[in-house]
């Protein structure tokens, strides 16, 4: 009974010093999350500082997009009038197409001559 009291006294042991292991892993890479979110607040708080420069230019910035926006559609109706007259037209092929004519003339088998066979003397 002895040593079962030992060996259950041992594993207690290990447990609480793998626990206490486990616990200190965890808490090291929660306080370094905790440094990497302070410096992101930072960051944030900088970025927010810089915006509040840019926001009143904003609203100008919208407007000057809505009267572009405004023109877009005149301006496409212009370039298209002038690209109406440089557009390439090609020229119009015939309805009916030419049969291809052989390059060479009429071609000649000479498998006749092979046999023997001469059709120019019969």
């Amino acid at each position: 009974m002895t040593t079962l009291v030992v060996l259950s006294v041992v594993l207690i042991g290990l447990l609480i010093a793998g626990l206490a292991f486990y616990l200190y892993v965890v808490g090291s890479q929660l306080t370094r999350i905790a440094t990497l979110l302070e410096e992101c607040s930072q960051i944030v708080q900088k970025v927010s500082a810089d915006a509040e420069a840019v926001e009143p230019g904003v609203e100008r910035i919208n407007n000057t997009s809505g009267v572009i926006a405004g023109a877009l559609p005149l301006l496409y109706g212009m370039a298209e009038g002038i690209v109406a007259g440089a557009t390439y037209e090609p020229v119009p092929e015939p309805r009916e197409p030419v049969p291809a004519q052989p390059a060479s003339g009429t071609r000649r088998s000479r498998l006749h001559d092979a046999v023997g066979y001469r059709p120019e003397q019969t």
